[in-house]
Formats: structure tokens, sequence, C-alpha cells
């Protein structure tokens, strides 16, 4: 089957294709950018604009079958089911609402800039959720060259990051390029993460070899940069791997990540089983083994702290889901007798007509 092999179709793609065929699905695609009202997808032949299809809107990753519509122009008509998903709650959303960063990626670059402050609740709950998303996270320390602090926020970020890789570069200046380039096999999708003005776009460039994303300035006075990347976009590397360059990133609100906390908190988990009672709250109990790492200084308060405020923001969006589906049957449930009344009044009238 042929497929776009310069955005990451393998042989295991198309095994993936063949065990999910569409009625009327002619060419295997992947999702290369979603515009604000068309996608711009790749195939064997090259790229092409497709709208957007009538049911869910496709996510940038996705692997898609084309076809075509009533119009003979070619569409999207059927989306494979993803090998992984990064997916966050949409920011300033009181809604449960997941909104998808990206899809079938094998890795996930999370972009730590040394010239601005480590947020380490920050990159905490990132890393939760790219471990939740079923992809390999991995930390890029940029702009190396910048600060005279860089060997402090790799020492913090390697100790904060437990059992994850830690590649420190300088675009500028070519460092840790080779090693992050060689990240990337062919067939593999890598997204990098970060702040606007972290170095993402800089980065690809040089992955890239040319000028393939725009770049901006960062303000001196906060270390912020613009919004150069506008939107999610795939971009081939020379040696067949794929990269995803994303927008800025401010907030990460978590989304179902019972995975992710269990994989960047492992720690507690064997802390929890070393309680003397199973159902232990972790205050003021007897023989309670979290109360004791933190008297004794093994288990830092505010690593500690976080994981109660990630766990504390999982049980508020599980408790608004679970409102959310009730309101959703309630309104089902209504419109199904509103609908029935009406049936049996008009079947009423027909008797006596």
């Amino acid at each position: 089957m042929p497929g776009p092999v310069q955005y990451g179709f393998t042989a295991a793609v198309a095994q993936h294709f063949a065990a999910h065929p569409a009625g009327g699905a002619e060419a295997a695609a992947r999702v290369v950018r979603v515009d604000r009202n068309r996608i711009a997808a790749a195939t064997a032949d090259g790229l092409v604009h497709l709208p957007y299809p009538a049911g869910a809107v496709p996510a940038t990753g996705d692997w898609i079958w084309l076809g075509r519509n009533r119009a003979a122009e070619p569409a999207v008509v059927g989306v494979l089911p993803r090998t992984s998903e990064l997916s966050r709650k949409r920011a300033f959303d009181p809604s449960t609402e997941a909104q998808v960063l990206a899809a079938n990626i094998d890795m996930v670059g999370l972009v730590v800039p040394v010239d601005r402050p480590l947020s380490h609740n920050r990159l905490e709950r990132t890393l939760v959720a790219v471990w939740d998303s079923g992809a390999t996270p991995l930390v890029i320390i940029t702009k190396a060259d910048l600060a005279d602090i860089a060997d402090d926020v790799v020492g913090k970020v390697i100790l904060q990051a437990a059992g994850v890789d830690v590649v420190t570069t300088s675009a500028e200046q070519g460092d840790g390029i080779d090693e992050l380039f060689s990240r990337a096999q062919p067939g593999c999708t890598l997204a990098l993460l970060g702040p606007s003005g972290a170095g993402k776009s800089t980065l690809i460039n040089a992955l890239v070899g040319h000028h393939a994303q725009s770049t901006g300035d960062v303000r001196a006075t906060d270390g912020r940069g613009r919004h150069t990347t506008t939107s999610r976009e795939l971009v081939p590397l020379p040696n067949g791997g794929v990269l995803m360059d994303t927008p800025g990133v401010r907030g990460f609100g978590l989304f179902d990540a019972d995975d992710g906390m269990e994989e960047m908190f492992g720690d507690l988990q064997v802390l929890f089983g070393q309680c003397r009672f199973s159902d232990c709250a972790h205050d003021r109990e007897p023989g309670c083994a979290v109360r004791e790492a933190l008297d004794d200084g093994s288990l830092e308060e505010r690593r500690w702290e976080s994981y109660l405020k990630l766990q504390r923001e999982l049980a508020a969006l599980e408790r608004r889901h679970d409102a959310a589906a009730r309101r959703a049957y309630q309104r089902e449930w209504h419109q199904k007798v509103v609908v029935a009344g009406r049936s049996q009044r008009a079947a009423e009238r027909y008797r006596h007509s």
C-alpha cells in the first residue's frame, strides 16, 4: 500500500490501515496541519487540501483514509484509531472537553529554556500528561549558550524528571543537535511542546537543515516570546523522522491522567504501600510512610504538594464530567418524553379523523 513515507508511513502503519478499512477509501494519508476551515494532508503523491469531514475533525498527526465526496473531490472518509494521543483540558474552559494536541506520536520533547525560571509544577504536570498519552517523554534543554546557570537547570530537571532522558542543546552553536537528531529515527514522530519563545522553531530549523519555521524575538522584560507557530504542523526530517511543531502552551490542564500519575509519581505509590493502614489519608495517622518521608526529608514537601494539587484537579474534573453526563442524560430523556407525547397525540388525532 503506498503512503506518505516522508511523514512517517511505515510497514506497521500500512498494516494498521489494512486492519481498519473504510467504505469508499482510495488512498492512505496523514494530517499535516489543521487550518481554520481546511485540512492539509500528505499522501504518497504529495500534499492535498481537504474540507472538514461531517463528523469530528481529525487532529494533526492522524492517519486518515481519503476518498471522494459528492462533488468527486478528495475528502476524508475515515480516521484510523490512534496509537497515542496527547490531550489537555481546554484552557480557561469550565467544561470537561479535551483538546487533542497531537495524535500518533512516538515521543514528546518537553522544551525547557534556561533563560527563564524553571516551573517545577508545570514540568511535572506536563510529564504526567505525556506519560498518559502513550508516548515517551524527553526533556530538551534549549539556549544552553545564553545563561551561566545552564548546569544548575539541567541538574534540577534531571532530579525532577527521574527516569526521563534529558538532552541539552544550543541551536545557535549546534550543540546537542546530533544527539536529538538520532532520537527521531525513520518513521518516528517527535512532537515538541513548550512555552512561547522556548526555541522550538529554532530547534526545528537546526534539525531540518534549512529555514522551515519562522522564529521570533523574546522580550527581555519577562522572557516571553511571540507565538511564531500558530498551528500544529508536521515537518519531515532528512533521515525519515517527523517533527511536530506546536504553538506555545501557557497552561496544561490535565485530562483523565491516571496512568501518567502512576508513572510520574511511582515513588509515592511505593510509600503508600508501606503505610500501616491501607486506607491511610497520609495526614496524622500512625505508621504513615509518607509523613515519615516528609519528616526525614527523603520526600520533598513541594513534590508532595504538587501531587495533592494534581489529584484535586483530576477529582474536580471527574466530578464535572459526571455532572455533565447526568445533564446530557436528562436532556436526552426529556426529549424522548416530549417526542413520545407528540407521537401519541398525533396518533389520537389520526384515530378520530
